[in-house]
């Protein structure tokens, strides 16, 4: 999912490691080697995301008109529910301020410490610290109103 890159995920970071081979002679070494090339990573998921967003809805509703297949038992029971949260879920990052969405996804999505998280979007530490913990509350309250919503 990193970044919202999905089903592209793997062209993104093919991509992604084109770029940083061909610019290597340009690292550094002021930050981590994983830090410099997660962050070409996610620049490349970012110019994808820009590129696909009218094909993003067309999916959704795509996916929404094709019904899943019919489980039975507990499993069905578990299955829509595990769905119901995660279609929750994005649907509240999604809402979320793009700046928001990135620090989530690098802390939680890549599991990637404060100090790798501010190389890979350009910010000092306590600007990820304070940035996640907005995220985080704006993730909650979107959350809590969906909660309310169905019931």
């Amino acid at each position: 999912m990193l970044l919202g890159a999905g089903a592209d995920a793997e062209d993104t970071i093919q991509e992604a490691f084109v770029k940083a081979f061909r610019s290597l002679s340009r690292y550094r070494g002021e930050s981590s080697f994983r830090s410099w090339l997660l962050a070409i990573v996610a620049n490349e998921t970012r110019n994808l995301h820009r590129s696909r967003i009218r094909r993003d809805g067309l999916a959704l509703r795509a996916a929404t008109s094709n019904p899943a297949p019919e489980v039975t038992g507990d499993v069905a029971v578990d299955t829509v529910l595990a769905a119901e949260r995660r279609a929750t879920l994005v649907q509240a990052l999604r809402r979320l301020p793009v700046k928001d969405r990135e620090v989530i996804a690098c802390r939680f999505f890549l599991d990637l410490n404060e100090e790798e998280t501010g190389t890979v979007l350009g910010w000092p530490r306590g600007t990820v610290k304070s940035r996640m913990s907005r995220a985080l509350k704006k993730l909650r309250s979107l959350l809590d109103l969906a909660e309310v919503r169905n019931g």
